[in-house]
């Protein structure tokens, strides 16, 4: 199993829309994705926003580049999210799961 590391710093007004947008566009999306298993949306309040670690966890890098393209690596960041953000990460993180 992988898990998948991305975070972004929204802005304070914004945070709220951004994990409606997870909820209602992003997470459907990846539930149709086979090798799919699930996400976490982890959140704090830091002085600049609202920064968020999201962690989807899949079964193979075959799987993840079925969203990210052929690129694994390359953060999946839409437009309409980038807006929200005052900063994020253009490069995700995987980690192999070994417990």
């Amino acid at each position: 199993m992988i898990s998948r590391h991305w975070r972004g710093l929204a802005k304070s007004t914004h945070a709220d829309e951004y994990v409606e947008h997870l909820r209602t566009e992003t997470f459907p999306q990846l539930s149709s994705i086979p090798g799919f298993v699930n996400a976490s949306i982890l959140r704090r309040k830091v002085r600049e926003g609202v920064e968020f670690l999201i962690v989807t966890s899949w079964e193979s890098i075959n799987a993840i580049e079925q969203f990210s393209g052929r690129e694994p690596e390359a953060a999946v960041v839409p437009e309409k999210v980038q807006k929200m953000m005052i900063e994020y990460d253009h490069r995700v993180r995987h980690y192999e799961v070994v417990a």
